[in-house]
């Protein structure tokens, strides 16, 4: 029983986190050092194209955002969320916006021209594509 419950503490608990973006024009928008920290920070706010980046993210208390924002931001939650409240409070820009479930993120960056996120898994949809961050 000891061995069959360190086993399951062992399991890696970190979710795939996959970053999409509305499939429209998406390869020519990407610069080569188009960097998602900078995006999901809210400092980067246009593409290539200099049409506005569209940036959806689920809640703070999310399993999802809060892996994404380690695997993929190489930071914690709590210093993005602190980067987004500086900004409202300065004036100097607006957070994202917050959607309150994958479902929900993948039907508007589906349905929003210029706009990024991220989900749980690969999908085969002709509108979605899929950032490859490596």
């Amino acid at each position: 029983m000891l061995y069959i419950a360190l086993s399951f503490c062992m399991l890696p608990s970190v979710q795939a986190v996959e970053v999409i973006m509305n499939a429209s024009d998406s390869k020519e928008l990407i610069k080569e050092n188009m960097d998602l920290r900078s995006i999901f920070s809210m400092r980067t706010r246009y593409w290539a194209n200099n049409e506005k980046i569209r940036v959806f993210v689920l809640p703070d208390n999310h399993i999802l955002h809060k892996n994404f924002v380690k695997q993929k931001l190489h930071m914690f939650p709590h210093q993005l969320r602190r980067t987004w409240d500086r900004m409202t409070y300065t004036g100097t820009g607006q957070p994202p916006i917050t959607v309150d479930s994958v479902a929900e993120m993948l039907e508007k960056i589906k349905h929003t021209k210029y706009s990024i996120g991220y989900i749980d898994r690969r999908i085969e949809d002709e509108k979605i594509y899929f950032f490859d961050t490596q």
